[in-house]
Parts: structure tokens; sequence; C-alpha cells
């Protein structure tokens, strides 16, 4: 069996984020952010209409652009495929970023610096912080690195396996537009309403391998997971989000979720688990059931991938056959 160079970018990519985080300087995922900020001043308006064309030229671009590398990579060879694989995945996944942040925030809060942690916290989320507590600021930590975790490795990596370069661009910029238009704002809540729906289509796989892997992190805590999910979960606005932090809920045996406030707009998340509430001291256990979260979807992704492969090749080789008789 030939060897899959998408398979084997997508894991020297995720070593490299494992290892080194986002790059520093010249991001891509930054660069695509100014590109969209200065289209926006163009196609914004109050309208349906003008958010899906504003997410087509975007989403579009972005996987005629890994159309266009991947083409170019395939005339380098194995080297150069391998290579743009890794570089992509590398550039679009966001775990080593993620988990830094939230130690940065557990350290803050154990030192008792709650100012600090609120101004550091807006890294993580949306969600207006400025009268939260400590245990408060440690729940939006949590659920940032569960619903994150599955945004900033799980997806990038089911679409890499699905579509190789263009499949990572293609979602990376889909979930940076909803990060920046899907919102329900004033402003964004009819010229965002295609690029919260485009992030709800293309997460929901990736946020169900989630729970899977959230089961296989903690074995023990499996059977909680599944309660959390079941229970838990339909009370969340959101269809992706909801799974993944009721799942981070039982794996902790700890509750999550209640009632965030989002420019001036109040959202009642619903209780995700049935343990305590939790708590500062809880942060060390999340990023660390999310690093292992991020080690085993990658497993599973793979072992999918493999398996789907190994099925085309059977059914290639069979017609060759057939028309060889």
């Amino acid at each position: 069996m030939s060897r899959d160079d998408i398979a084997v970018g997508l894991v020297l990519g995720y070593a490299a984020d494992l290892l080194l985080g986002d790059p520093r300087r010249w991001h891509p995922v930054a660069g695509f952010g100014r590109v969209a900020a200065a289209l926006e001043r163009h196609t914004y308006g109050p309208s349906r209409g003008r958010g899906v064309v504003h997410e087509a030229v975007l989403v579009g671009g972005a996987f005629g652009v890994g159309a266009l590398a991947a083409r170019a990579a395939r005339r380098g060879g194995a080297p150069a495929r391998v290579g743009l694989v890794a570089a992509a995945t590398w550039a679009v996944l966001g775990g080593r970023s993620l988990t830094r942040e939230a130690e940065a925030m557990g350290a803050l809060l154990a030192a008792g610096d709650v100012p600090g942690a609120r101004v550091r916290v807006r890294n993580l989320v949306g969600r207006d912080p400025s009268a939260l507590g400590a245990d408060e600021l440690a729940r939006a930590t949590v659920e940032s690195v569960a619903e994150n975790g599955a945004d900033a490795v799980v997806s990038p990596l089911f679409w890499g396996a699905v579509g190789g370069v263009p499949g990572l661009l293609a979602f990376r910029a889909a979930n940076t537009l909803d990060a920046m238009v899907g919102h329900r704002t004033p402003r964004y809540a009819v010229f965002g309403w295609a690029a919260a729906r485009l992030d709800d289509v293309a997460n929901w796989v990736p946020a169900r391998i989630t729970v899977a892997a959230t089961m296989l992190a903690a074995p023990r805590r499996a059977g909680a997971v599944w309660r959390a999910v079941r229970r838990d979960a339909p009370a969340h606005p959101s269809p992706n989000a909801g799974p993944v932090e009721a799942a981070f809920a039982g794996a902790l045996g700890c509750s999550l979720g209640g009632t965030n406030t989002y420019s001036g707009v109040v959202e009642e998340r619903g209780r995700l688990g049935e343990g305590p509430a939790v708590t500062v001291g809880d942060l060390p256990r999340a990023t660390a059931l999310q690093t292992r979260i991020g080690a085993i979807a990658l497993v599973v992704i793979l072992g999918g991938r493999g398996v789907v492969r190994m099925a085309r090749m059977k059914r290639r080789a069979e017609r060759d056959r057939t028309r060889g008789l």
C-alpha cells in the first residue's frame, strides 16, 4: 500500500503545533482576518444575501488557494506534498496556544489576580468578564478549552483528512469568519447568519468525534460523559458546543454552563454535568484532558481515513482486474 502523504503531513503538523504553538509572526490566520475585515467594508449590510456573498468569497477563496498550492506541491513529489500539508496543519491548528492561554489564566487566578484574569480571558471568550469572580473565570476558561479544543484541533484534523490542504484552509476560513461576524449582535444578527450556519455544519461531525474521544480519554468517566451529553447538551444554544462542553463536564466530574452576557445580550446555557461547579483548581485537569482528546482524535480520524482509503484501493484493484479479464 502506498504511503498516505496527507496522513503523514497531518501528523507532522499536529506535532509542530504541540511543540511550538502558533507561529509568532506572519500568522496566516491573522492575515486572513485582515483580508476579511477589509472585504467587509464593501460587502456589509443588514442582509442575509450580503452575508452569503461575504462567506462564499472568503471560504471559496481559501479553498481555491489550497487547491492551487496542493496542485503545485504534487509536481514537487512526496516531500513537497507532505511538507505543504504539515505547514498548513501547523498554521490552522491552535491546540497548544489554547492550552497556553488556559495555563496563563490558571497562574493569574492562583495568584489571586482577578483583574488581570478578567483582561486575559478576553483572549479565550467573547462573554463580558467585568463582573466575573475567580470561579466564574475558571468556568469561562474550561468551557473555552472544551469548545475551542474541538474547533481548533479536532475539526481542522477532520477536514484535513477529508479534503487535504483545501479542506484545512476552507475550514479555518469558515471558523474564523464565525468568530468575526457570526454573533447575535445588532450588527451581525442578519449579516452573520451564513457564517454561523456554515460553522455549525462544518463542526457537526467533529464535535461528535470529540465526544467519543472524550470518552476514550476518560474511560472511568465514560458513562458520566454519555449521560451528560444526552441529558444536558440539548439545553445549550449551540448544536456543537453543547455536546462538547457537556462531555467535558462529565469527564471532569464537575458542572459547567449557566448565564453568560455577550455585548449586553444575556444567554442561558443550561447546566452541563452533575458534579460541583468548576473551580480554579480544575484548570490543570482541563488542559491535560484536552491534550489527551486531541491525540486520541488524531488517531481516530486517521484510522477512519485509512479504512476509507483501503476500501477505495480495493475497489480500484477489483475494477482493474475485471477490465483485464
